[in-house]
C-alpha cells in the first residue's frame, strides 16, 4: 500500500518555461548579433538604402542644400555609382 501523498508537481515545473525563456533569449541574441535586426538579412527584408554617411547620400544633401547644380551631382553620383557596381538611370529620368 502506498502511503506517500501526493504533493504537487514539485519545483522541477518551473525548469520547462526556464528552457523556453532560454531559448528566446537565445535566438534574439544570435539575430542582434548577426545584425537581422535592421532588416539587412531575413529573406524579403526592406533595403533601407544607403546610411546619412554614405557618400551617395552626402551627395544628395550637398545638392539639395544647392552647393552644388545638376550637372555636377549627375557626374558625381555616376561615378559614385560605378564604383559601388550599381547602375545609374539616365541624366533626368527617375526609376
Amino acid at each position: 500500500m502506498n502511503t506517500l501523498a501526493y504533493a504537487g508537481p514539485g519545483p522541477w515545473i518551473l525548469f520547462v518555461p526556464l528552457v523556453w525563456a532560454a531559448v528566446v533569449i537565445g535566438v534574439v541574441t544570435l539575430a542582434r548579433r548577426a545584425g537581422l535586426r535592421r532588416g539587412g538579412g531575413f529573406p524579403g527584408g526592406r533595403d533601407r538604402g544607403p546610411d546619412e554617411r554614405s557618400p551617395i547620400a552626402l551627395l544628395g544633401h550637398r545638392f539639395a542644400a544647392g552647393e552644388i547644380d545638376e550637372d555636377e551631382y549627375w557626374r558625381r553620383l555616376t561615378v559614385l555609382e560605378e564604383q559601388f557596381g550599381r547602375s545609374v538611370p539616365p541624366k533626368g529620368r527617375r526609376t
